[in-house]
């Protein structure tokens, strides 16, 4: 067991296959890793290419298109009023008889589906069972469809849904995951029902998915710890709540016939051709006659990347033979719509009195709600995003359940799991150290994963598989550089005896993509003059990817990110994109787009060569011109992009594209940092600053990433402080509003500060890795922490209040 033990003859041959599998050196292409002297577009703060558009109204979003077409219908959804149930009858007459009503549906009408589905907008076959009808006559929650109307007006469609009468046959419901696995629990889906079925589901016990690997022989840890005076066991629980995405467009869609008479949408989704392939699943339609077409996102957050409202739109619009367009409400939003699924954890630990750690233990329970998209996937990730942190941990466990309740569905939310699993494995390190009396930085970095680790943790689910070699790690300076900017070695007290002041910390990770199961494609084409049109399938939901994209083509071809336009996502024009989830965008895309670009760059090479009559290889693109460094002659883009269509020896027009999957999925690195002053009187505590330093690799846009992190640790904070959906003991939703939500605003915000790490992640376009989500995950441990040092209480439930601060300062 210790780590002193000479490797077995197994171990040896395992880790000579890991070298062969995952070797440490990456073949780069040769214009990949670049000084920062020498970068032209990227790693340079340009303007977003729409922040000017959106701070002055003229963006235009889904529901701005509904003047395109004068004939369009508004659309109302009625949705079920009991947690549990059938719907036994539903008088629809006076809605249909009201002037200004052109469809009203139910699920017996026609022109909606029978075929179940899921709203998970993941690959295919979908990692999520199939369990959603798109109007329902089986309640499972107080949201779900049961009809919806078409009408003149938005008004008229809201009056008509409240005249809809329903008869239910209530049955009982369960409101909590434990309550619901027990033998006597009312059941909330019939298996025979649900197809694609998770691994582990016990539907006669309301599990959706339920699994559990290990790496090493944990139980053995456990049981020599207690042989020994020098290993010393922790064990904790923790708790996470249902947190909004609260994004500021709801789910809105349009849905209409074109002149060829197949479906059209324009719609907020993340997902464009998930969404396209189960359209044609659901309407029983061949794939070429469903065009989805993306605008203008006012933000996701992983909210968009479910096939929600499409459905039931296209449903009204077959119905009412006219155009329909149906948006949420933000009622429906925070109780209708998806969330972040609460959690429960258990961790136990084995570590050396030198701080070395032995074994970690985890188990999580996550509340799915009533349906089942993204379960697995999603409780999965609470263990295989934070546990590789300490990879080299000899023995790793971690078993998952997915539990359905009668409750609002868990779905996507930035972080994806991670921050649930962070809260629980960051909190516990921090328990370690109290316990070794260690310092809780000491700790850390005496165990954290390294550059040229084979990190095996993150297969501890999959019986080895996604195991991925670390390429590219900055840990050690994000945590002496955040270490720095917190101050955690110069904390002054508070003169006042009952304020207490400390620093708390909290290390993350994440992932590039979904390893192995990722595309993205992207055509580029050069114009007359010079510029070009970048297209790709990936969805700009608000961070700025359509800049980064930009900036990549640009990098390679020579010339302005400003000479490069982006178009949106529309799955009739844009090259074959999994969407923007699991911080793939600049990864996987951003690949996709620098191989184009360098397809696209060696056709400009070969018009120059006889444009200046030089071998292309002696020719290199800059400054918006192809250039000779041996005679100092060169051609413009735009000499080049009049030569190539009209000229006399060879036209063609200079078009590059590509593909791009991998199995690779490097992970970003951070070290969050929380400085807090904890009055031990009230409870009441004050967040003095936030730092977050992260190792993404290459900023391929410094401005854009820092936004990132800031704004994802706003969502942190308000996981950490704030976040939480509320009940009535019947399951109806009491959070109906951002007023309600108590969502922080401007004013409640701590000071950010962001700290870019720069690394070189060699599988990465110009070394870049992921950044968006990886912020997200950790204010909760990192506050937690910091009240833990100051005051010496632990809260392990979120959200973080002053009365459960007060409360356990009267326990002890």
């Amino acid at each position: 067991m210790s780590r002193t033990d000479e490797p077995h003859e197994d171990d040896q041959q395992q880790s000579s296959s890991a070298e062969t599998d995952h070797p440490l050196e990456w073949a780069e292409t040769p214009n990949n890793r670049k000084a920062e002297s020498d970068r032209r577009a990227i790693s340079k703060r340009e303007e977003k290419t729409d922040a000017r558009k959106i701070v002055t109204g003229e963006s235009k979003y889904t529901a701005d298109y509904a003047q395109n077409y004068p004939d369009l219908a508004e659309a109302a959804v009625l949705r079920s009023e009991i947690a549990h149930g059938y719907v036994t009858e539903i008088d629809t007459s006076a809605a249909e008889a009201m002037d200004g009503v052109h469809a009203v549906i139910t699920p017996d009408s026609e022109t909606v589906p029978d075929a179940v589905y899921t709203s998970a907008g993941q690959s295919y076959p979908e990692p999520s069972p199939w369990d959603l009808h798109v109007l329902r006559r089986t309640v499972r929650f107080v949201g779900d469809p049961i009809a919806a109307v078409a009408a003149e007006n938005g008004d008229i469609a809201d009056r008509a849904i409240r005249t809809i009468d329903v008869t239910y046959d209530e049955l009982d419901a369960v409101f909590d995951p434990e309550d619901a696995m027990k033998p006597d629990a009312p059941r909330i889906h019939d298996p025979d029902r649900v197809e694609n079925a998770q691994p582990g589901a016990d539907y006669e016990r309301n599990v959706e998915a339920h699994t559990e690997g290990e790496i090493g022989d944990v139980d053995a840890a456990f049981e020599e710890a207690e042989t020994r005076e020098d290993w010393v066991v922790t064990e904790t629980e923790w708790e996470t709540p249902y947190q909004s995405h609260c994004v500021p467009e709801p789910h809105t869609t349009i849905a209409h016939r074109d002149e060829d008479n197949r479906f059209h949408l324009v719609t907020s989704t993340q997902v464009p051709y998930h969404t396209r392939r189960q359209l044609a699943h659901l309407f029983d339609v061949p794939i070429r006659d469903v065009r989805v077409t993306k605008p203008r996102i006012g933000a996701g957050f992983g909210s968009k990347q479910s096939m929600l409202i499409e459905p039931i739109t296209v449903a009204l619009m077959l119905a009412a033979d006219r155009p329909v367009k149906l948006e949420a409400t933000r009622r429906e939003e925070f109780y209708a719509m998806r969330s972040r699924r609460p959690a429960r954890i258990r961790l136990r630990s084995v570590v050396t009195d030198e701080g070395d750690i032995e074994a970690l233990d985890m188990s999580a329970i996550t509340n799915s709600g009533a349906y089942g998209p993204h379960g697995l996937t999603v409780t999965g990730s609470i263990a295989t995003k934070p546990l590789p942190l300490y990879t080299h941990t000899p023995n790793i466990r971690f078993e998952m359940k997915a539990v359905h309740t009668n409750l609002p569905i868990g779905g996507a939310i930035r972080g994806y799991g991670a921050p649930q699993g962070h809260f629980a494995l960051e909190g516990h390190m921090d328990e370690v150290a109290h316990e070794l009396g260690m310092d809780p930085l000491e700790l850390r970095s005496r165990n954290h994963i390294q550059k040229g680790d084979l990190d095996t943790a993150s297969g501890v689910t999959t019986n080895g598989e996604h195991v991925r070699r670390i390429r590219s790690c900055g840990l050690d300076e994000c945590i002496a550089r955040g270490k720095a900017a917190i101050g955690w070695d110069d904390v002054k007290q508070p003169d006042e005896e009952h304020l207490h002041r400390a620093c708390g910390v909290a290390l993350t990770a994440q992932k590039s993509g979904v390893a192995g199961d990722e595309l993205g494609a992207a055509h580029i084409k050069m114009n007359e003059d010079g510029s070009f049109i970048l297209q790709t399938g990936a969805v700009d939901i608000g961070p700025g990817a359509d800049t980064a994209m930009a900036q990549i083509t640009a990098e390679v071809l020579g010339v302005e990110p400003e000479d490069v336009l982006v178009q949106p996502s529309d799955t009739d024009i844009s090259p074959f994109d999994y969407g923007a989830y699991a911080s793939s965008t600049t990864y996987v895309t951003g690949s996709a787009v620098k191989k184009a670009a360098e397809d696209a760059r060696d056709q400009l090479l070969e018009f120059a060569s006889r444009m200046l009559d030089e071998s292309a290889e002696a020719l290199e693109t800059r400054d918006g011109a192809v250039l000779s460094e041996r005679t100092g002659e060169s051609v413009t883009m735009e000499e080049i992009g009049y030569e190539s269509i009209y000229g006399d020896e060879l036209r063609a027009q200079v078009m590059g594209q590509a593909s791009f999957s991998t199995d690779e999925s490097p992970p970003p690195f951070g070290a969050q940092f929380a400085d807090v002053t904890v009055d031990e009187e009230t409870g009441e505590f004050e967040i003095h600053e936030l730092v977050f330093a992260v190792d993404c690799g290459v900023a391929i846009n410094p401005d854009l990433a820092e936004g990132q992190v800031d704004g994802a640790m706003h969502m942190s904070y308000e996981l950490a402080t704030s976040a939480g959906l509320s009940f009535d003991e019947d399951g109806t939703p009491e959070t109906l509003g951002f007023r309600d939500y108590g969502m922080p605003t401007t004013a409640d915000q701590p000071p950010l500060e962001s700290i870019l790490v720069e690394t070189h992640e060699p599988t990465g376009p110009f070394g870049a890795k992921s950044v968006a989500e990886i912020p997200v995950n950790a204010v909760p441990p990192a506050l937690s922490n910091a009240i833990r040092r100051a005051v010496g209480v632990r809260i392990s439930e979120l959200p973080i209040t002053a009365e459960k601060i007060r409360a356990k300062l009267d326990e002890n």
